[in-house]
């Protein structure tokens, strides 16, 4: 198939070991699970920048958070990215032919922008009550609007955990659901598609119908990885303050036990209601006999602490945040195969790009996932975190994470999956830690040298350069990227 159909599926703030296909026992996500039944499923899968903006953004562009500016939830790509020669993944698809659809939360300023999409249904963060996007207007016509998580009962005793106030045929994800499904069926049949499905949950408030939460097995529910104090202690008091912000109003200093499996139990209901939708989509497919010439992508910006270590949503390098699900469906293949090689986010980029027949940018340092069939795939050898406010560096088995706290954790993974044994100060790991301090320093130059590549006076030597010599010489703005020295490319 020289042009299958794209479908990537792209729930906010959801973790892998919450879906039945990673080992859940508490709860059955089997619309999810068969997209796994035939293709790759991948159990080492990173989002290098875990905040909602920065991971998008990467996902967007193919480039890491450094070299595409956007390294924290305020920062946002350039609005002149086209001139600095960088085209996003929908724009290059269009270009191929593909009407591409973004649906659901994107996390754009401006929201309504479209960064290359050609059809756009806006259904934007749970958190953001003040946008009048198109579910703010479809719950208006019915007499409905936006609720605040602290506008529901228990919403402050159960630490943002409650039964939401929209019946469930309107609320958040069912509205997406439906515009997915009504998208397919009106263009799904006109040629090949790319559609971009941005669920808002299972992130916060966890607000899921009552019906969902009956479909939870409580009993076997893993309870939250516990916190060591000496390790967390600056990045908890920034977690618990980032909260008691308006946009959440939760205070989290205190954090007993109960609280966590509460809201494990009603985050798990939320995916369940996400695999609900799943389902709807693949029916959808079915009716208008496209599923089994479509490419169906599943993964996440990033995970959910839900209590692990004390914290609570994301924005460090611990498992909980970095880890997310990816599943690539592929409708030729012959049966269901596990890929353990490390991946990024990102790379859906550069594998969307491969199942299109589009040539990757040369700027991108996304990659095609190994294990497809796609030319150039293979994974990854180091996964490297990049955040306004820390960084990281994991080779599959040790992490390296640091932030501007002056915290600095080192962590063995094969031995210590829960990271409660910070290796950091341990004199027989030093040898380690300087090796991932002086590879995560190379790579962090690297992605500032390119990150500078609009400001380039020439991209040769000017010395040769007649028109450099003459007055009135002016330099390029912005600088194009595809013209920049491709020695500081990253290595990711």
């Amino acid at each position: 198939m020289s042009k299958p159909n794209v479908v990537f599926l792209f729930p906010d703030q959801m973790r892998a070991d919450f879906l039945s296909c990673y080992g859940a026992e508490f709860l059955s996500t089997p619309h999810i699970d068969s997209l796994a039944g035939r293709g790759a499923r991948y159990p080492n899968a990173f989002s290098a920048s875990p905040v909602c903006v920065p991971a998008r953004t990467a996902l967007l562009t193919g480039m890491n958070a450094i070299r595409n500016g956007v390294a924290n939830n305020l920062g946002n790509l350039r609005p002149d990215y086209r001139d600095a020669g960088i085209r996003t993944w929908p724009e290059l698809l269009a270009e191929s032919g593909y009407y591409t659809a973004a649906i659901g939360k994107m996390h754009f300023y401006p929201w309504d922008d479209r960064r290359g999409f050609q059809y756009r249904v806006a259904a934007e963060d749970k958190r953001w009550l003040q946008v009048r996007d198109d579910y703010y207007h479809f719950l208006k016509a019915k007499g409905l609007r936006k609720y605040h998580g602290n506008e529901h009962d228990g919403y402050h005793e159960g630490k943002g955990a409650v039964v939401s106030r929209t019946p469930w045929e309107y609320s958040w994800d069912r509205f997406v659901g439906m515009e997915a499904t009504r998208f397919i069926r009106q263009y799904g049949g006109d040629g090949p598609f790319a559609m971009m499905v941005g669920f808002p949950g299972p992130h916060c408030p966890y607000d899921p119908a009552e019906e969902f939460l009956q479909e939870v097995d409580e009993s076997k529910l893993p309870e939250a990885v516990p916190a060591v104090e000496a390790d967390t202690a600056r990045l908890r008091k920034a977690n618990v303050e980032g909260n008691r912000r308006p946009w959440n109003g939760v205070d989290y200093a205190a954090f007993p036990a109960k609280a966590k499996m509460r809201i494990r139990k009603h985050y798990a209901a939320l995916v369940k209601q996400i695999d609900h939708e799943v389902g709807e989509i693949i029916e959808a497919l079915k009716s208008i006999d496209q599923y089994e010439n479509t490419v169906i992508i599943l993964s996440s910006d990033h995970g959910d602490y839900l209590g692990d270590h004390d914290f609570i949503g994301k924005a460090s390098f611990y498992e909980a945040a970095i880890r997310v699900p990816m599943i690539v469906r592929i409708p030729w293949a012959k049966g269901a195969a596990v890929v353990d090689d490390m991946v990024e986010l990102r790379d859906v980029m550069a594998t969307m790009l491969g199942f299109a027949g589009v040539e990757l940018p040369a700027y991108a340092d996304a990659r095609p996932m190994p294990g497809l069939g796609l030319p150039g795939g293979r994974g990854r050898e180091r996964i490297f975190g990049m955040l306004a406010d820390g960084w990281m560096n994991f080779d599959g088995r040790f992490k390296l994470h640091k932030y501007a706290t002056g915290d600095e954790m080192l962590y063995d993974l094969e031995n210590d999956p829960h990271e409660q044994r910070n290796l950091a100060g341990d004199p027989t790991h030093a040898e380690t830690l300087r090796r991932l301090d002086a590879e995560l320093s190379s790579e962090v130059m690297l992605s500032m040298a390119q990150s500078m590549h609009d400001r380039l006076a020439h991209s040769g030597d000017m010395s040769q350069d007649p028109a450099f010599g003459k007055e009135g010489w002016s330099r390029p703005w912005p600088h194009p990227i595809l013209d920049a020295d491709d020695s500081v490319t990253p290595r990711g």
